[in-house]
């Protein structure tokens, strides 16, 4: 039976951390509750799931980067064949928003090691975005996501476990 339920723990931490709007706290403190023997499976399959899900944030990040550059391009393209006289002064500018330009500078300055805080609720899925768009290293982006939702997923079971439920 406690296999049964990992998989569910897994699938909701992947999607927790995308751009939906889950929680997958309920869901690994539901399974901790009914299976606490399976402490260290469910932390590890809860951190790989949401791992994974910051990795997709991370990718659309970095998709949207060569999306825009391409699009960025042919516009610079289409406008030097048509010669000066022909400039696009309508041009959409990309909107940056005063939230996604503080996390553009977090990340521009303080480079992979920000993802550390990717857990956290409101920031954590545009600083994954943020760092796929401004091509920060693949390897060293996943470890600090990952040590930093392995760090959450910790303290909120270690307080469940001890504190709330002290058993």
């Amino acid at each position: 039976m406690p296999g049964v339920g990992l998989p569910a723990v897994f699938a909701v931490s992947l999607l927790a951390a995308t751009i939906l709007p889950l929680g997958s706290e309920p869901v690994l403190l539901g399974y901790l509750a009914a299976f606490p023997e399976m402490f260290w499976p469910a932390i590890l399959v809860a951190t790989v799931g949401n791992t994974f899900g910051g990795l997709v944030s991370y990718a659309m990040g970095a998709g949207a980067h060569g999306v825009f550059g391409r699009w960025r391009q042919r516009k610079r393209m289409i406008a030097a064949s048509s010669g000066p006289s022909r400039a696009h002064p309508s041009e959409p500018i990309p909107v940056i928003t005063p939230g996604r330009a503080r996390a553009e500078k977090w990340v521009q300055r303080y480079g992979a090691p920000v993802l550390l805080l990717a857990w956290l609720p409101v920031v954590g899925d545009p600083l994954c975005a943020v760092a796929g768009w401004l091509r920060l290293p693949f390897w060293p982006c996943v470890i600090y996501i990952a040590l930093g939702k392995f760090g959450r997923y910790m303290v909120l079971a270690w307080a469940f476990r001890w504190v709330i439920t002290p058993t």
